[in-house]
């Protein structure tokens, strides 16, 4: 049976830049073994699967496939898969709602040329990180912090002292996999308000080009250090990826703009 599927840069201005996702409409859900083929079989950092509800609560429910695993929030993804409702799929208003198994709802709005994604702030607390992670990592932060998940698995943020400080680190991938952190590496920025990485071996991920959910630490932490609730960012990856980022009480509203690299059929 064939199923339509788009591959779709998030966070991107161009093609080939900003995170990749791909995005499959369904008109139910698929077994959870077989979504997780696809997801293995498109070998992208997230597979987002769409289905409409029903009830009318929200207009699709939303889940996400790395590689390996089922995740409870990814936000380059939901961007993408927006950007395949408002395209693709016949829809006629500015605003998506989406529902979420762990994550409660999200939305995403067209806005100045952008797609502005609304997702839960989990403000990170000071904590001591563990010893393993640390020597993983390789390069000791100035401080470190903690911030919880829908899914219940701790977010570790390394404060840095400057961009070329996060630039130039190089993680022990196999060790810090083996650890199962997932790591947040963030500075003051040179031309925007901060920028970051992060890594996530243990979901098959060794570096994520633009992380939505990453930002949901972020942004509560700067905005507490600058002392301002609209900030520019940059994931300095290699592919790289510019989030305009707006903290709203317990709220993180992320925008960027996608580009569509891909469609075609999956046949199954």
């Amino acid at each position: 049976m064939p199923y339509p599927l788009y591959q779709i840069d998030a966070f991107a201005d161009k093609a080939f830049t900003g995170n990749p996702a791909a995005v499959m409409p369904l008109t139910q859900w698929l077994p959870d073994a077989l979504m997780q083929s696809i997801a293995a079989e498109n070998n992208l950092a997230e597979t987002a699967f769409l289905v409409p509800e029903a009830d009318k609560t929200a207009d699709y429910g939303i889940r996400w496939f790395t590689p390996t695993v089922e995740v409870p929030l990814c936000g380059h993804a939901t961007l993408a898969s927006a950007h395949v409702i408002f395209h693709h799929l016949d829809f006629k208003g500015d605003v998506v709602r989406l529902n979420t198994r762990h994550a409660g709802p999200l939305s995403v709005r067209r806005m100045d040329g952008r797609l502005s994604l609304s997702l839960p702030s989990y403000p990170p607390q000071p904590q001591a990180a563990p010893v393993d992670m640390l020597d993983a990592v390789k390069s000791p932060p100035v401080a470190t912090l903690c911030g919880g998940s829908p899914g219940g698995e701790p977010y570790w943020v390394l404060v840095y002292t400057s961009e070329a400080d996060v630039r130039t680190l190089s993680p022990d991938f196999k060790m810090l996999g083996a650890t199962g952190c997932q790591v947040i590496a963030t500075a003051p920025g040179n031309t925007h308000d901060f920028v970051s990485r992060f890594f996530a071996p243990s979901h098959g991920i060794d570096e994520d080009p633009v992380t939505g959910s990453s930002h949901c630490r972020l942004v509560p932490y700067w905005a507490a250090r600058l002392g301002k609730t609209i900030m520019t960012a940059r994931q300095i990856s290699k592919r790289g990826g510019d989030v305009w980022c707006t903290l709203d009480g317990d709220r993180v509203h992320l925008a960027g703009t996608c580009v569509e690299v891909m469609q075609g059929m999956m046949h199954i």
